[in-house]
């Protein structure tokens, strides 16, 4: 995955276009962030029709690399609360990582996402927090 391939991915995940977005994992595929596990198509659109349901989601990259096997991006994720999800949803929804938001809210958090791939697709996603720059850490 390059970065033109990867820039389309994120345009289907912000497009919210979920078929898309799923058409670049492997199968069986592997997403495991924040207590949340997605391990097929359904699961991910399941999860993503669930969430964009309470908040706007989007990526902002700030660096990028990749090679056959790995693409690894760091990267700016924002989320504005569109209603409120509270801590009870999250839990309900298989979401207990994740943070409870105010419709209204804007939460930003620097991630490190990792995709290991295989034959040009997604396998696997792992995903670390970390401070914003500026915040030290």
């Amino acid at each position: 995955m390059n970065r033109a391939a990867y820039d389309r991915y994120l345009a289907a995940f912000n497009a919210k276009d979920y078929d898309a977005v799923c058409d670049f994992y492997a199968e069986p595929m592997a997403m495991r962030f924040f207590g949340v596990s997605l391990t097929s198509r359904e699961d991910m659109k399941r999860f993503y029709r669930f969430l964009h349901t309470y908040v706007l989601e989007s990526v902002r990259v700030l660096n990028f690399a990749a090679s056959d096997t790995l693409a690894a991006v760091d990267a700016i994720v924002r989320v504005e609360g569109l209603a409120d999800l509270d801590r009870a949803t999250l839990d309900a929804n298989g979401a207990s990582g994740l943070f409870p938001i105010r419709k209204g809210e804007v939460q930003e958090m620097r991630q490190f996402i990792f995709y290991t791939l295989r034959d040009g697709r997604i396998a696997n996603v792992e995903c670390a927090l970390m401070p914003l720059p500026g915040q030290g850490g």
